[in-house]
Formats: structure tokens, sequence, C-alpha cells
């Protein structure tokens, strides 16, 4: 343990967890931390400015003002002046939120867009943002209800590529909400405390408010890190099938004249879940289209159970079986 005389234990591990994200960077970089002012993210960025120095790493504290409440602006120099008090470089970037895709998307692709900017503009070799242990539980939660399969069961990975080599860094999947909250007291920090955190029209406030509590009254303590548990290992999986599909890939495919096709032989010889990934895989990759796990199974019947059923529609191409392979071309 690395807990010293007086050192809160709450403050002892927020500072843990982000000194083992900043080793894997390299030392004299600039790191970005996404700083909305709430207990989460300013914890984050109390423990990023005591660890990022004994690496020589710089941070910079990036505020995100969404213009979407009352006295946004206020909110935003309220965090920024906290994190100058930590000794970190503090930014306020002001974003228009486009409609459609809902306000919680928007916002997202909002936010990004901005944090994105300002890695590019100092060089940053990662931003970090305050996801807790809590983040990742209700992620699984709305992906299971969602029925949308592994990928979404797996939440949030801890690292995550973004854009011209700049990283996604979530320092605290392990740490409870609880905890930097703790930490925040404990460090006389006073967090904003985002009202739409609170608001129920929001599917994840349900689930943080009522469903993730009810689990834990009815079934007994240790949910959340149980569905934590599972997005872990979901990860870990798909990480070996990424791997298969990788090593097979080049055998398995090849170009057609208006498209791509995979051979029946090679799809039929492997497991129903790397048959079915081949699948989906091909078809993100040549057409940027996602499928169901419908469209995806009617797909695997030209292979398993085929009947001489004609071509299949699917979002951005259509899939038939010619001549041993199942091609797949442009709509």
């Amino acid at each position: 343990m690395d807990v010293r005389p007086g050192l809160d234990p709450a403050v002892a591990e927020v500072r843990r967890a982000v000194r083992r994200a900043l080793e894997a960077l390299p030392e004299d970089s600039t790191v970005i931390v996404a700083l909305s002012g709430g207990p989460d993210s300013l914890a984050l960025a109390a423990a990023t400015a005591f660890e990022a120095p004994k690496r020589g790493i710089t941070g910079v504290a990036v505020t995100v003002d969404h213009g979407l409440q009352k006295g946004s602006a206020d909110v935003a120099a309220a965090a920024a002046r906290a994190a100058e008090g930590f000794g970190l470089v503090a930014r306020v970037t002001r974003v228009d939120v486009r409609e459609g895709g809902g306000p919680e998307a928007a916002a997202r692709d909002a936010r990004y867009e901005a944090l994105d900017a300002v890695a590019r503009e100092v060089g940053a070799e990662a931003i970090l943002v305050g996801h807790t242990l809590d983040d990742q539980a209700e992620t699984v939660l709305l992906g299971l209800a969602r029925g949308s399969g592994a990928s979404s069961l797996q939440g949030m990975a801890p690292a995550a590529e973004r854009r011209d080599g700049c990283r996604i860094l979530r320092p605290l999947l392990e740490v409870r909400r609880e905890t930097t909250r703790a930490a925040c007291a404990a460090q006389d920090l006073e967090p904003w405390l985002d009202p739409h955190n609170a608001d129920p029209r929001y599917t994840r406030v349900r689930v943080r408010e009522t469903v993730l509590p009810t689990l834990e009254r009815e079934l007994g303590p240790g949910v959340a890190e149980a569905l934590a548990r599972t997005a872990a290992q979901l990860r870990e999986d798909a990480e070996a099938f990424d791997e298969m599909i990788d090593e097979i890939i080049e055998d398995v495919v090849e170009h057609a004249e208006a498209g791509i096709s995979l051979s029946i032989g090679a799809l039929a010889a492997n497991p129903a879940a790397l048959r079915h990934r081949l699948i989906r895989h091909v078809v993100a990759a040549e057409f940027g289209q996602s499928l169901t796990r419908s469209q995806t199974l009617d797909v695997a019947r030209l292979v398993t159970d085929w009947r001489g059923q004609g071509p299949i529609d699917l979002p951005g191409c259509r899939a038939a079986r010619i001549n041993g392979r199942i091609e797949f071309t442009a709509r």
C-alpha cells in the first residue's frame, strides 16, 4: 500500500490509478485532462497534477462548455480555476452542440471533437477522462438492455486509439464513484453536480438511480463490480477473436469485381462465433456498415443452410452465394 500517514485512502487510490495510466506514456509528454468540474473529473485532475510531474509530464485541463445550461460559462470558469490551483494549464473551450442523434450523443460528439482539437494543438499523447467503475457498470447494463451483442457488453476500454496517434485513457475504470467523491471531500474540493445527472428523463440516470441500486438490494452487493469484470473478460475474448481474424482473413477473402468475397469452405470450417465475426468484419471494413445479429445470421445461412435462397439486401451492400463463395457487392 502507498497510503502515507495522513493521506486519505480515497486520495491514495485515485492517485495510484492515475500513476498506472501515466506509466504507459513517454516521459516529458503532454496529456489532456477532460475536466467537467464534477467529482470524477475533479478527482482525476487533482491526481494528475500530483502524479504527472514525477514523470515530467505536462497536464492540460480542458473544460468544454456546451452552453446547454444556464450558467455553464461560470461552471467552466470555476473548473478552470480549480485546475490552475492544482498547477495544471487550464483551457476552456465553448462548443456548439449540433442537433440530431439525441442530446447526450450530440454533446458527447462535440466534447470529443473539442478535446481532439486541443490535443492536436498541444501535441498531447493522451486524453484522460474520468469514467469510473460505476460508469462501466451502467454502460454494460445499457448494452444488455439493447441486446446489442458482446461488443457493447465490453463497455469502455481502459485505453483506446483516438486520432492522430492520440489515445483516450480511462484511469478510473476500477475506481468506484463514491471513492472519487470521498477524494474530493478529503482535499476540500467542491465539485459541480450536473443537474442532468439526476434527471430521470435520461435512461442512464434511471439505470444509475434505480436499476443498479435495485439489483444491489435484491441480489446483494458487488453487482457493479461483477458487471465491470464481465466487460473486462469480454474485451479479452474480443481481442483473441480479433487476432484470429487477422491471422486467417487473407486466406478466406478475395476481392470481387464489384466488392469482396468470403470462401464458403473456410466459413463452414470455423466455429459459428468466428464465422459471424468474419462476416461482420468484412462488411464493416469494405462498406463501413454494421450488421445486426439477424442480418449476420441471414448471411451465415447462405453457408450453413443453403437452400437456393437469393441475394440478401444488407446496409450498403448485398450478399449472394456464387461459385463457392459469399460475394458482397455495393448496392
